[in-house]
């Protein structure tokens, strides 16, 4: 039986509507967007009509701002109202499709001007940062922050989370009668953050219980358009992934073992 989750807050995220494209961001699979809005800021800009489509950009929402209620860094998520026609001019055919494709609302990422590619080859970033990065990540099946792709930058000196769309890749497999696997596979032998880390264990007993109530602060953020229709209603999308976590934190005696084994064969 899948856990509930919690009455909706009063927060949300803020909305803005795209006003400018600016240019593609060639660095990730699914061409993210830089664009300007009416709010006057600039967004890094995912797509909903992308390859992976609204189940990334859930994910983005999901595992992003339990990032943040975790204490980590992570630029602040905008929903962007995108009209298609915004790309008219745009001569590349690959981006005005994709933008043919995107009307409606999509996820904003505030653009941090000035940072880079982050890596702890780059600075130290402290063993308690880094063990809570690969914790963060082992908790959310986040198979995207490899040392060739660390979706980490550094920004006025801090080192900043980005781009969980690869995140909760379960949520791919949603079918009628969905319950969340007893383990889930995740390898932590090429994450970016492992030889730096500090002991996982450390991390689940600090983080662990400040889960639960964040991710169902993090579900509510999530539009109900977002969710996977195969449930009968929002409500239900949302118990699922909420059971998700129950299930993984469960499991967590197993997969830190694996975790930290990992970490102590590479110090």
């Amino acid at each position: 039986m899948m856990g509930g989750v919690s009455e909706s807050p009063v927060a949300s995220l803020r909305a803005v509507a795209a006003t400018r494209y600016v240019t593609p961001l060639r660095e990730g699979g699914s061409l993210p967007g830089l664009v300007e809005a009416d709010d006057l800021g600039m967004y890094v800009l995912k797509f909903r009509g992308a390859g992976q489509g609204l189940k990334a950009l859930a994910a983005e929402v999901v595992v992003g701002e339990l990032a943040r209620a975790l204490g980590l860094r992570v630029p602040e998520l905008v929903l962007v109202d995108l009209d298609p026609d915004l790309g008219r001019a745009e001569p590349d055919e690959e981006v005005q499709g994709l933008l043919r494709a995107s009307g409606g609302r999509n996820l904003g990422s505030d653009y941090l001007p000035g940072s880079f590619d982050f890596t702890p080859a780059v600075r130290d970033p402290g063993p308690d940062l880094a063990a809570r990065v690969l914790w963060l990540d082992a908790v959310t099946l986040n198979v995207d922050r490899s040392w060739r792709n660390p979706n980490l930058l550094l920004w006025h000196r801090d080192v900043w989370l980005i781009d969980h769309g690869a995140a909760l890749y379960f949520h791919h497999r949603f079918a009628p009668g969905w319950a969340p696997a007893a383990t889930y596979r995740w390898d932590p032998a090429d994450h970016v953050m492992l030889r730096a880390a500090g002991p996982v264990d450390a991390a689940h007993a600090e983080l662990s219980a400040r889960v639960p109530e964040a991710v169902d602060r993090a579900l509510w953020l999530v539009p109900d358009e977002w969710l996977d229709p195969v449930f009968e209603t929002p409500d239900a999308a949302r118990a699922a992934y909420r059971a998700y976590f129950d299930a993984r934190l469960a499991d967590a005696p197993r997969w830190l073992a694996e975790v930290e084994a990992a970490r102590v064969a590479r110090v």
